[in-house]
């Protein structure tokens, strides 16, 4: 096991891998902004080195500081968390060359599963199911005219890099198609700096399931259950659960061996997520795979026992994962997590930076928070608008409902507008009850909030 790592992020994630370090006896150094001074993470950490001003592109991205900062306190590895850094196959390839450790995946499989079109293709020759797709990115709008033809109308343009639903357009009728062909491009080029886009067929009203996937060094791979994250805006989730209410046993199966059959195609290592669209015939399409540790772990976490972040360190020790000789998996209760941001959903979901004045999150049988926040805490405009994680576990799916209901009630922010207000009324929505809500759910169920 490691000695020292380096926590090349900010806020809970942070927090959440100096945590897990802490118990395995591994010392941490906490990376920060000069926004970030005063934030608990970097009083938490054994050591920290500020690495620039507030703007992520001076600091959280600047790879030469944080690779400076690992190596002037001597750390072993860097763990880049999500966001940032964590899917950037160059920051990957700079610590192997400074011997650093990447408490990750392999570049090659970073840029692998990155480029979503290439991904699509290794996993159509790997005998993962794929939505009827282009083969490859489309130049023009005339290419990208006659593939929609070709599927028929509605089609998903994507992106080819990157994620978080940036260039990413629906087209329902042809006379859009140009518009929102250059759109998607554009929006791709100024986000991750390649404008590749590639056309999906539309399905409609899926499910958006995702499995948890673990392999390392030593021949074992495992997939931890799956999770349900249908219910989101703009393609950023913002309610997760574990089990999907919507899987049979079979289905769940078939999902885990298809996730395998993925982790093995490109011979990955260490923690990542295979994403499949399910739709309302109970078929599954391999959508992506995020090759970091997500928001949304602690689900699966709680209904596998199972702690993603120290199999994470393990893993990248060069240790096999303790949790390899109790897969298969089966859930064991069920888990629901409530994204809280520091946003306004009655204005829009408008962001609202700002000092937390008072700060009470909930406790009891079966609730657990991940935040940063402290009374005092600054809420800065320069970063994500994520502050907290409220995460339920109950026997079944209605004591872990009951156990959210509760703990909302329970959590009080103040000093800022939270999404506290919008998840409680999701937990008494009819069709979420039913576990029935499919992407589209904020739209058809909440179109007053948008």
């Amino acid at each position: 096991m490691f000695h020292k790592i380096l926590v090349a992020n900010r806020g809970e994630v942070a927090l959440r891998i100096m945590r897990a370090a802490r118990e395995l006896g591994v010392k941490t150094v906490a990376v920060y902004s000069t926004e970030d001074a005063d934030t608990y993470p970097v009083q938490y950490a054994d050591e920290a080195v500020c690495i620039g001003p507030a703007q992520s592109a001076k600091s959280y991205l600047v790879m030469p500081s944080i690779i400076a900062a690992a190596k002037n306190t001597g750390a072993e590895a860097i763990h880049p968390g999500y966001g940032f850094l964590a899917e950037n196959a160059e920051f990957a390839r700079a610590c192997a060359d400074n011997d650093l450790v990447f408490i990750g995946p392999a570049a090659e499989c970073i840029e692998s599963m990155g480029d979503k079109s290439s991904a699509r293709e290794t996993m159509k020759g790997c005998g993962v199911p794929t939505v009827p797709g282009s083969d490859g990115c489309l130049d023009t709008v005339e290419e990208a005219a006659a593939f929609a033809e070709q599927v028929g109308y509605p089609v998903l343009i994507k992106a080819t890099a990157g994620g978080g639903g940036k260039g990413m357009r629906e087209v329902h009728d042809p006379a859009d198609l140009e518009a929102q062909y250059k759109a998607a491009r554009t929006e791709a080029g100024a986000a991750f700096g390649n404008d590749g886009v590639y056309l999906e067929k539309l399905v409609l009203r899926p499910r958006h399931v995702e499995v948890q996937v673990l392999a390392d060094d030593h021949g074992n791979a495992v997939a931890l259950c799956e999770r349900d994250c249908s219910i989101q805006r703009r393609h950023q989730k913002l309610l997760e659960e574990a089990p999907s209410p919507a899987l049979t046993d079979e289905l769940r199966r078939a999902m885990g061996v298809a996730a395998l059959k993925a982790v093995r195609a490109v011979d990955y290592r260490n923690a990542g997520t295979i994403e499949f669209l399910l739709d309302e015939r109970g078929e599954f399409y391999f959508m992506e795979m995020n090759t970091r540790v997500q928001v949304e772990h602690p689900v699966t976490e709680e209904i596998t026992g199972t702690d993603i972040i120290k199999e994470q360190l393990r893993i990248a020790a060069g240790e096999p994962m303790s949790c390899a000789p109790r897969a298969p998996f089966s859930p064991a209760g069920h888990a629901i997590e409530l994204r809280i941001n520091a946003e306004d959903p009655a204005h829009g979901f408008r962001p609202c930076p700002g000092t937390v004045t008072r700060f009470e999150p909930p406790t009891g049988p079966g609730v657990r928070v991940e935040t940063y926040l402290r009374p005092g805490a600054k809420i800065s405009p320069h970063y994500d608008s994520l502050v907290a994680k409220v995460i339920v576990h109950g026997q079944d799916r209605e004591e872990a409902v009951a156990r959210a209901r509760r703990a909302l009630d329970e959590f009080v922010i103040e000093g800022i507008a939270t999404t506290i207000p919008f998840h409680q009324r999701v937990l008494e929505n009819e069709v979420f009850l039913a576990g029935e809500a499919t992407t589209d759910f904020i739209e058809t169920q909440m179109g007053d909030v948008l």
